[in-house]
């Protein structure tokens, strides 16, 4: 527990430096490196980012004769060479976009490849025919399945909290019964995101300036609120309290080693609690997996191949079946300094957790859950340490 208890500390510290040189007051700013602490922190006070480093650093150098597990071992060096690495982004060094997803998300994927995504096709293919759209165009077809099953406006919100009741008695029922908990989902425009998971205010923040259908709104309930996010911090502030989990695992941290698993527990959420059962469902995970590739090749065009991000939104938009303006609004934070690579967690923490979650044997999954949402991890641990 002592060595989580300093990362806590130092990551806190960080985060007051980072604060500390940022003017702006947008959203993204005001997240800071922590969005989200579940347990109270002393942040360690650091004078500036040399301190930092030479903290970490000796962290590290400790790591081998102070980790409590090898599980531990190889969570800790990774996480904290990943903040390393955010502190040489901070002090503005020459780091390259691919060194940032390796060393900062622990992720190897650099521009997803054309038979990943005509993997994607086949299936969405193959689902629009079982459903019936059959015009011969692929763009086509997929558009009129998601006009047909579109939801109002003005039914967004009670749609969205009716799929969240769903999802808690899912979960409740198959995983983790938190009690009732609840995330109210409110209306948001002009925000750098679909939906956001507010849980010290127990909201469930949805951006009405984007279109959603009926799947869209329950792939958002699973990775929102039950079993994804809400879920995983009320464990992790669950378990920090009782002394199950070192002090690090109360800190969400943005673009850091720990934010693909963050991600890719929440996008397992459908799956977690059985709630793929249907080829519309099939179609709108395949839909929302090559979406989520498509937006890890437009930051990798942005910052590897320096398009303008007019050019992405089109080519993005066509990829991935989606309106110019849809895709534009869900790509503004790619200039971002300190989200730059995160979008890549989405994708990565998605493959991440449900390559792992294929292999489990069903009178397993309990233990494999305990063993995800009780630890910390990066994809490589996860995929090292679940037995």
């Amino acid at each position: 527990m002592k060595l989580g208890h300093e990362l806590a500390g130092l990551t806190a510290g960080l985060d007051q430096l980072y604060r500390s040189t940022k003017s702006s007051d947008g959203f993204l700013d005001r997240e800071g490196l922590i969005p989200v602490a579940m347990a109270p922190v002393e942040p360690i006070l650091l004078r500036d980012y040399n301190e930092a480093t030479e903290r970490l650093q000796n962290l590290i150098n400790r790591l081998p004769q102070e980790a409590e597990s090898e599980l531990r071992l190889a969570y800790l060096s990774e996480m904290a060479d990943s903040l390393l690495m955010l502190i040489e982004t901070f002090q503005e060094k020459p780091v390259s976009f691919q060194e940032r997803l390796k060393r900062q998300l622990r992720v190897d994927t650099q521009k997803i490849g054309a038979e990943i995504f005509d993997g994607y096709y086949s299936t969405i293919r193959e689902k629009l025919d079982e459903l019936g759209y059959r015009s011969g165009d692929l763009t086509e077809d997929v558009k009129r399945f998601e006009k047909d099953n579109r939801v109002a406006p003005q039914a967004v919100l009670a749609t969205l909290g009716e799929l969240t009741k769903e999802a808690r008695r899912r979960s409740n029922a198959m995983m983790y019964d938190l009690d009732d908990d609840w995330i109210e989902p409110v209306a948001a425009q002009d925000v750098p995101f679909s939906a956001y998971c507010d849980y010290p205010g127990r909201r469930l923040i949805l951006n009405l300036d984007l279109p959603y259908t009926t799947y869209s709104l329950k792939h958002l309930a699973t990775h929102e609120a039950f079993p994804g996010h809400l879920v995983h911090m009320g464990l992790r502030e669950r378990y920090v309290k009782e002394g199950l989990m070192p002090l690090d695992g109360a800190q969400v941290v943005t673009s850091s080693a720990s934010s693909a698993l963050f991600e890719g527990i929440a996008d397992n959420g459908l799956f977690f609690i059985d709630w793929v059962d249907t080829p519309a469902d099939e179609l709108a995970v395949a839909l929302q997996r090559l979406r989520s590739a498509s937006r890890c090749n437009a930051a990798w065009m942005l910052h590897v191949e320096n398009k303008s991000l007019e050019d992405i939104a089109e080519i993005t938009a066509q990829t991935a079946f989606q309106e110019v303006s849809t895709v534009r609004s869900r790509l503004s934070f790619l200039k971002h300094g300190l989200r730059a690579p995160f979008v890549y967690a989405y994708w990565c923490g998605e493959v991440a957790v449900h390559d792992v979650w294929k292999t489990v044997e069903k009178d397993r999954r309990k233990e494999f859950w305990d063993h995800l949402y009780g630890h910390m991890h990066t994809p490589s641990t996860l995929r090292d340490f679940w037995k």
